[in-house]
């Protein structure tokens, strides 16, 4: 050994000891510094949040992150307005380029990935106390930065002037007592950070922790201020996307396979279809297709989606089945050459020479009738040979036809046939069927879900081919329906579109929107009816278990004339709005397109502005919204007037007990229930006036128009009447 080498060792033993220290000394200063930066940003946010508490919040601070035992969520938020997680971020500098998150110059949108992870561990647990998975928000404040706002990883990002307003801009989500049973279970899922002593090897002296006063960005006024806005009365379009807690696991729930949800009017089946379609996009890969027959309510459930779940409303695609149809056959370069007009005449040419003159119209000679028997029960379904119709049941057809009697309508369809190739043209039935050819020929990629609501509305080549779509793959096709309010002539079984629902079917038992009166008044109405539901056997009406609330009878007038119907019409919207009610609250249903064209012709010469609800997209409008019954279906309006029912036709009584049930008395039965705060029906040729006062959210415009139909049969065909259901409060919207 060399002289000086044990003195050297020592020597760097040391050095290299002291380059230790001052490394961990630098590092803990570092730290020191952010986590003071950090500490001073959470108390700020706290300071921001305390007065939310008198406004019925609760602040849950520096809580445990779930099967951790070192980080922690800064606070959890619980009020009104929903559920929110939220990370306090004292940043120098942050910036937000291209759906990527910047500090300074670093990406760092990877540090928001896990607690994005947060949302989906929160939706679980809660979802078992009844909470919706889109009333949990999760989202980052950056503390003393201002105008900062956007998403990245399913994780709100706000700057510290706009903390507040994002906390209460949603509105009154959630009901007291299910703030206090979230609260619950988040306490459990997110229990208090417990301080534990580590041991140090040196000991230092106590540091003096510095105070500052930095000036908030946002004042208590306008705190006060947003608080305020939170509580003022919404439009009728804040509502619509509401579900109910109970129905919140049903949402998040996972089928191995195509799935139905069926209840009867007022369980709430539409609501939920759009709230799993959000679910689905947030967890899935691809684009999830929202479709329906009536081709105005994609636009009005788009709106409605980007008002509940903005973050994934880009994935999801709302369109009528129509539209759906042509866009595909347009975008593959598939002719098409749709004239629903000039179909109508080739249809009438057909009749005049191969139907009216046949035994055909001595069992029916209203050739819509046939119409319907060839454009639903054949086209609807593809028939190419007569075999196949000859052995067909015609689900939801109610005259029976014989071997001899389906020839002569199967010569009627190839007549009709014919006449389109000779205009050149295709019918909607023909849109149908091509695209479900192109989908044979060459798949669709790129959608990981179909969710159809009133599916049972659709025809069976329709249901075939959004099946075709997604397959058997888990949760890939939803049907949401009441075989009881179809609404379209024909119908269909599951089993003829090869589709299998088995131990995948849900029925909805829970009426939490009518009254015990209505629900009980309504039933009576269609006592007996039955039908052959799409999963293929006969059904009676789905009954609920459970229907809560208590409200008035309804009452009987009679109006001797239109003009009087006409009056008390216009006088009850003015009575409305003179109590405060917005005129975008107040829907008016006719049964035909002509009757509410006159409805809106009246209520412009009382100086009443309206919107159809051709041209109704789903957004707040300062205008009556007016249509038919049919256009009607998906909406909801605070409150509703049933308008102009016409007359019942001249039947026997033997006739009427054959069809007095029909898709035309179910037509009548789905317009009534789509009222928030009250509906209200005027009747003309029902011969009587119905009111109805009560407490509730809701009240069911589907039950009430059965009403009506059954009022029209039983009094005078000359006299003019008015239905109404009036009720107090409103805060979930009619299916």
């Amino acid at each position: 050994m060399s002289a000086g080498h044990s003195a050297a060792d020592e020597a760097a033993r040391y050095l290299a000891e002291a380059e230790a220290f001052e490394y961990a000394s630098a590092k803990a200063r570092q730290m020191y510094r952010n986590f003071m930066t950090g500490a001073a940003g959470e108390r700020k946010l706290a300071d921001l949040m305390e007065p939310l508490v008198e406004q019925d919040y609760y602040v849950l601070a520096d809580r445990a992150w779930p099967g951790s035992s070192t980080a922690n969520v800064d606070f959890i938020v619980v009020g009104p307005s929903g559920v929110f997680l939220v990370d306090a971020k004292a940043w120098g500098q942050v910036s937000i380029d291209n759906g990527r998150v910047f500090q300074g110059q670093d990406d760092v949108t990877e540090k928001f990935e896990n607690f994005a992870s947060l949302r989906e561990i929160t939706e679980a647990s809660l979802a078992d106390v009844g909470i919706a998975p889109g009333e949990i928000r999760v989202a980052a404040f950056f503390m003393g930065k201002s105008a900062l706002r956007g998403a990245v990883c399913g994780v709100d990002l706000v700057s510290e002037d706009l903390a507040i307003r994002y906390l209460l801009d949603r509105g009154t989500r959630l009901r007291p007592i299910e703030i206090h049973a979230a609260r619950a279970a988040l306490e459990v899922l997110f229990p208090p950070i417990v301080a534990h002593s580590r041991p140090v090897e040196l000991t230092l002296v106590e540091p003096v922790i510095e105070t500052t006063f930095d000036d908030a960005l946002i004042t208590l006024e306008e705190i006060e201020d947003a608080l305020l806005s939170s509580i003022m009365v919404k439009p009728i379009e804040e509502w619509m996307a509401f579900l109910h807690p109970d129905q919140a696991r049903l949402a998040r729930r996972s089928f191995n396979g195509p799935s139905r949800i069926r209840g009867a009017a007022g369980t709430g089946k539409t609501v939920v279809g759009l709230h799993r379609a959000a679910y689905i996009a947030r967890t899935r890969p691809g684009t999830v297709l929202v479709t329906t027959f009536v081709r105005t309510l994609p636009a009005v459930l788009s709106s409605l989606m980007q008002r509940m779940s903005p973050e994934v409303a880009d994935r999801i695609e709302f369109s009528g089945i129509h539209s759906f149809a042509l866009k595909l056959l347009r975008e593959r370069g598939v002719g098409t050459h749709l004239d629903p007009a000039k179909a109508s005449l080739a249809f009438d040419h057909a009749w005049r020479t191969s139907g009216m003159n046949t035994e055909l119209a001595r069992i029916d000679s209203d050739k819509d009738y046939w119409r319907d028997e060839v454009l639903t029960v054949i086209k609807g379904r593809g028939l190419t040979k007569f075999e196949q119709y000859a052995a067909l049941s015609r689900i939801g057809r109610k005259r029976g036809l014989n071997g001899t009697q389906r020839h002569a309508v199967w010569q009627l369809h190839g007549a009709y046939h014919y006449a389109l190739r000779a205009a050149q043209v295709h019918d909607f039935a023909d849109i149908i069927l091509l695209a479900e050819q192109s989908l044979k020929k060459t798949p669709l990629e790129g959608y990981c879900a179909v969710v159809v609501d009133e599916a049972q509305d659709l025809s069976c080549a329709m249901i075939r081919m959004l099946h075709s779509i997604v397959g058997d793959r888990h949760d890939g096709l939803n049907l949401i329906g009441d075989g009881q309010q179809t609404i379209y002539p024909g119908g269909y079984t599951l089993s003829e579109a090869d589709i299998s629902i088995a131990g995948r079917g849900v029925i909805m038992t829970k009426n939490y929107r009518n009254t015990i009166e209505i629900a009980d008044f309504a039933l009576s109405l269609v006592a007996g009816d039955e039908f052959v539901d799409i999963e293929g056997t006969p059904s009676k009406a789905d009954v609920t278990s459970e229907v809560t609330r208590h409200g008035a009878q309804p009452e009987v007038a009679h109006f001797t004339s239109r003009a009087g119907h006409d009056r008390s019409l216009i006088e009850h919207v003015q009575n409305l709005l003179s109590v405060g009610v917005r005129l975008g609250d107040i829907g008016i249903l006719a049964h035909t397109t002509f009757a509410a064209d006159d409805v809106s012709t009246a209520l412009a010469t009382a100086g009443l502005p309206s919107i159809g609800l051709l041209d109704y997209t789903g957004t707040s409008v300062d205008a009556i919204k007016v249509g038919t019954i049919k256009r009607a279906k998906g909406l909801e309006f605070k409150q509703v007037l049933v308008v102009r029912t016409p007359p019942p036709a001249a039947r026997t009584g033997a006739s009427l007990r054959g069809l007095g049930r029909d898709r035309a008395a179910r037509a009548r039965a789905t317009g009534v229930v789509r009222g928030d705060d009250a509906c209200a029906g005027w009747v003309v040729g029902g011969g009587c006036l119905v009111k109805h006062s009560g407490e509730g959210r809701e009240t069911h415009l589907r039950f009430l128009l059965g009403l009506t139909h059954e009022i029209s049969r039983r009094t005078s065909r000359h006299s003019f009447g008015h239905l109404s259901l009036a009720r107090r409060k409103a805060r979930v919207r009619p299916i």
